[in-house]
């Protein structure tokens, strides 16, 4: 069994998969050493791949390798099943090559874009030539409502919500629909202009927000919440 790791800013998700099945999924806000034993005492992991925006992870690297657990640390110097294009592809974050290896497995030979709604948004383009042309960082929902909390004197801290318009009637609806319909137009636009010169454009979204804001878009997108470990797992299987 394979078990794939994704640590990101603010949450770590872990899958367990089996001949390219989806065993087991779990998710953890505060991840420790317990989090990773807790899935390897209970399942035959032989093999393993972790994503980190940390450097490296040692806890978690000790902890499989004290279960003789064969792991792969995902970096860009990975063999990857598309040809990365990004010119400083040290700085490119591993959930990102795992989040279009996924989309590369599931629409194959098509122009496809991924968005991640996150802690950040972030958009990634990857081409029907299976070249992966680069992407977008944007702040997310979470990041937007903070910003404009901790950088004004009077400004409330708001959560998003499914109330909201175009146009406020008070200052948290301000908040709300501004930094919300802000978003939403920003994705609508993004996929409008790509969708110009990528025909056949497939759209696929995850991420923390993702449902939040599956059904507030213009375009039909494809709903993955599973998306970075299903790429982690695939990357693991191509450089088996």
């Amino acid at each position: 069994m394979n078990l794939a790791i994704d640590i990101g800013n603010s949450s770590c998700k872990a899958g367990v998969y089996n001949l390219g099945k989806k065993e087991y999924i779990t998710y953890s806000c505060d991840p420790d050493h317990s989090f990773v034993e807790s899935i390897i005492s209970r399942y035959p992991v032989k093999k393993a791949i972790l994503s980190t925006v940390r450097d490296g992870d040692p806890m978690f690297l000790d902890i499989l390798e004290r279960w003789n657990i064969s792991t792969l640390l995902l970096s860009h110097k990975t063999t990857l099943p598309f040809n990365l294009l990004y010119e400083t592809p040290e700085t490119l974050g591993t959930d990102r090559l795992a989040a279009v290896a996924a989309a590369h497995n599931m629409f194959v030979k098509s122009n496809v874009l991924v968005i991640d709604a996150g802690t950040a948004v972030t958009y990634d383009l990857l081409d029907a030539c299976s070249n992966y042309i680069g992407g977008n960082i944007s702040p997310g929902l979470q990041m937007r409502f903070r910003a404009l909390n901790e950088f004004t004197g009077r400004l409330p801290m708001v959560s998003k919500g499914d109330s909201f318009g175009n146009l406020g009637v008070n200052t948290v609806g301000a908040i709300r629909s501004g930094v919300q319909t802000g978003l939403i137009f920003e994705i609508n636009d993004y996929i409008r202009n790509l969708k110009k010169r990528y025909k056949g454009l497939k759209i696929i979204i995850t991420g923390g927000d993702a449902e939040f804001l599956l059904n507030k878009l213009e375009s039909k997108c494809v709903l993955n919440t599973d998306l970075v470990v299903d790429g982690l797992n695939y990357i693991l299987n191509y450089n088996a």
